[in-house]
């Protein structure tokens, strides 16, 4: 339920994106991002890095479409919500805080936040986002100086990278346990 929380407004962003103007969609998803950041405090969660940088990447680009180019195209409006995610995910790596830690903290044990790598998995599941964004403005750009191209394949781009950080967000936690988890001492080993 976490992953569909914390993509949801992305996902009303692009479904929004095909149907109705730049800044509704901007909008309601910032919106949409506040109602998560409640859902969070009504359920005593923490204020997530990743929630705040969303509310004003969404915001900050919404009102720049709104008070200043209202003519700014699709694409471009893409990459700019996905390079301010990407500076959010980046900014969280800089500061030390890798963004995926507070999701994290709060689904593990206290005993599992002890590990020694904990920390180090979370600062790789982060720069994994990071490489989704780089991915996904790679193919906004292409769509904005290669015009010709069908606006699936930016969509195709985003969807897979977005797709690869999620899955990998999963798999990779359960990796490093195993990985970690001595065997048992009655297991047979090969060498």
């Amino acid at each position: 339920m976490t992953v569909f929380l914390v993509l949801a407004p992305y996902g009303v962003f692009a479904l929004l994106m095909m149907v109705t103007s730049a800044t509704t969609s901007l909008f309601a998803s910032a919106a949409l991002c506040l109602g998560v950041i409640a859902y969070d405090i009504a359920g005593g969660r923490s204020i997530k890095i990743l929630g705040v940088g969303s509310v004003i990447t969404f915001m900050a680009v919404g009102s720049y479409v709104a008070l200043v180019d209202h003519t700014l195209g699709t694409v471009a409006v893409k990459f700019a919500v996905d390079a301010g995610i990407f500076l959010v995910c980046l900014l969280s790596i800089i500061f030390r805080r890798p963004f995926t830690l507070q999701y994290a903290l709060e689904t593990v044990d206290a005993q599992t936040a002890q590990y020694p790598g904990f920390i180090g998995a979370n600062y790789t599941i982060t720069w994994a986002w990071v490489g989704a964004m780089v991915l996904m403005m790679a193919g906004n750009v292409l769509l904005l100086y290669v015009p010709t191209l069908p606006l699936w394949t930016g969509l195709l781009v985003a969807f897979a990278a977005r797709n690869s950080a999620v899955y990998f967000t999963q798999w990779y936690p359960e990796y490093r346990k195993a990985k970690l988890t001595p065997p048992p001492a009655n297991a047979v080993t090969s060498h």
